[in-house]
């Protein structure tokens, strides 16, 4: 009998792919990474076929390990990191490898798209642009690579690209096309005037679903390729960050996620949208709710970035012991005070979204002394993170949006020592749910849509469970909060030099 769900996050620097029973349960699970290619500075970019290479060889995978077979799957859904655009022919190949949310390179474009036309954009999509939406990018592509874009006859999203592979048909859902900042809010419609600011002819832009909408089912050449059963019921889905939000719990007002993965986030739960100039707004996978995001560029990515450069050693220690790095790494951060003994880190590694806006601010260490070594240069990432986190809550507080629960999720969360950081930082208990990455939300709304549950909460709450509440520690929380105001002046004191660096290119 198909009982079982089936989630695919097609994350920014992988794929996650989860198998759960209607309990919430995890049958089984896996992960495959893709490449980002960087061909010039700034700039951020994934072969789309990558994506579905990776899906068909983890589902092949999980079928081999025998834990849950394809006859079992009810249906499975998809969420993907969003902004980045697949830009395709007639036959829905891409045309050129699709410029991620990361990227860059349409700072000018995103720039002149706020002088010329920032009030229209704000008032129609809620958002302001930036290098991280779709907009800015394909006016990028407009001015620089014209030829491909009068090719251009189908737009798909990243997970909507894996589904069009595994279904054949080609839709995006509504929480995603707000990521495009092509969207129309309150028509709930694409904006042929948003369109023509890039020479996008909104013919381009697929029809709009729902998020739990059913809207295909898996062909016979994706069940060759995947093993999953030809005409399993494939659900829409939506972005990561709304499944993510959903899946960790965070269905009522008041609710706030902060998310530690590729990216950081602060989102925030609403009743109506909140649309501000310093955040995000997007509509919640529970209809008729919203979500206010405040939003770092770079969080467990430093983390990584970090390892690669720096941590060999680890690296080989890790393999050698059969142990996470990342847990060889905290070890060594776990014995430096809090404060890192007076050294900071900025993890503007990619340029800055929330609370700053400035895509020329860059990464940076301050405060190192020949006393320091490479356990207090993890310990100072790690805090640098939390506080550009607690940055980002700045602009919360200035809304006056009402906050209750903190809920703490992605990579980083599993780390007991980042997330006694970030309870310390924000000085308040931090919620840690157990199994609630975007691809089990993903194969919750699997299971909405294919009506295994009454609605999108009651989904929730039947499979979403605490792992652990992480308590303050008063007079670490002290400490930091100390600290804190120090970060900010080190940013504001070397922002200028930043812009003017950027100008020296």
């Amino acid at each position: 009998m198909s009982e079982l769900l089936l989630g695919i996050d097609v994350g920014t620097s992988g794929c996650k792919i989860t198998v759960i029973d209607q309990q919430g349960r995890v049958v089984d699970e896996g992960f495959g990474e893709y490449e980002t290619l960087h061909p010039h500075p700034g700039h951020s970019e994934q072969n789309p076929e990558d994506w579905y290479c990776v899906v068909c060889e983890l589902l092949r995978a999980m079928f081999a390990r025998g834990k849950c077979k394809a006859e079992n799957i009810a249906a499975l859904s998809l969420d993907g990191s969003t902004h980045n655009a697949v830009l395709a022919d007639a036959k829905f190949t891409p045309l050129r490898p699709a410029i991620m949310w990361t990227d860059q390179r349409s700072t000018a474009q995103a720039t002149r798209l706020e002088e010329q036309a920032g009030k229209l954009i704000f008032e129609t999509t809620y958002q302001r642009p930036s290098p991280t939406w779709t907009l800015p990018q394909v006016l990028w592509i407009k001015e620089h690579e014209p030829d491909l874009l009068d090719r251009t006859v189908h737009v798909l999203f990243t997970k909507d690209y894996v589904r069009y592979r595994l279904t054949g048909t080609w839709e995006t859902d509504h929480i995603e096309a707000q990521g495009s900042l092509f969207y129309d809010m309150d028509r709930r419609a694409w904006s042929e005037e948003l369109c023509e600011l890039a020479g996008l002819p909104v013919a381009c832009l697929p029809p709009l679903v729902n998020p739990t909408d059913v809207v295909g089912t898996v062909s016979s050449t994706a069940a060759k390729e995947t093993g999953l059963k030809e005409g399993t019921p494939v659900v829409a889905g939506c972005s990561d960050s709304a499944v993510e939000d959903y899946a960790a719990g965070a269905i009522e007002p008041g609710q706030m996620i902060l998310k530690l993965a590729t990216a950081g986030n602060v989102n925030v739960m609403t009743g109506e949208p909140h649309p501000h100039p310093k955040t995000l707004t997007y509509s919640h996978v529970i209809p008729g709710m919203w979500y206010t995001v405040v939003a770092t560029n770079t969080a467990a990515s430093a983390e990584r970035w970090f390892r690669d450069l720096f941590c060999g050693e680890e690296v080989a220690l890790a393999k050698k012991q059969d142990k996470s790095v990342y847990a060889l790494m905290h070890e060594l951060a776990a014995d430096i005070p809090p404060g890192a003994d007076g050294l900071f880190f900025h993890p503007y590694l990619l340029g800055e979204r929330a609370p700053y806006w400035d895509p020329n601010l860059r990464g940076s260490f301050v405060g190192a002394t020949m006393r320091h070594g490479k356990a207090h240069f993890i310990r100072a990432l790690l805090e640098g993170v939390a506080y550009s986190l607690r940055d980002c809550f700045r602009t919360i507080e200035d809304m006056a949006l009402s906050v209750g629960e903190i809920r703490l999720i992605g990579g980083g969360a599993k780390s007991t020592l980042w997330s006694q950081i970030i309870s310390d930082i924000f000085a308040r208990p931090v919620v840690r749910p157990a199994g609630c990455d975007a691809s089990f939300g993903a194969a919750l709304l699997a299971g909405v849509g294919v009506k295994l549950f009454a609605n999108e909460a009651e989904a929730v709450r039947q499979c979403t469970r605490t792992r652990d509440v992480i308590e303050p520690n008063a007079e670490t929380a002290e400490t930091y909060a100390k600290l804190f105001p120090l970060y900010c002046r080190i940013h504001n004191n070397l922002a200028g030099m930043y812009t003017e660096l950027a100008s020296q290119k």
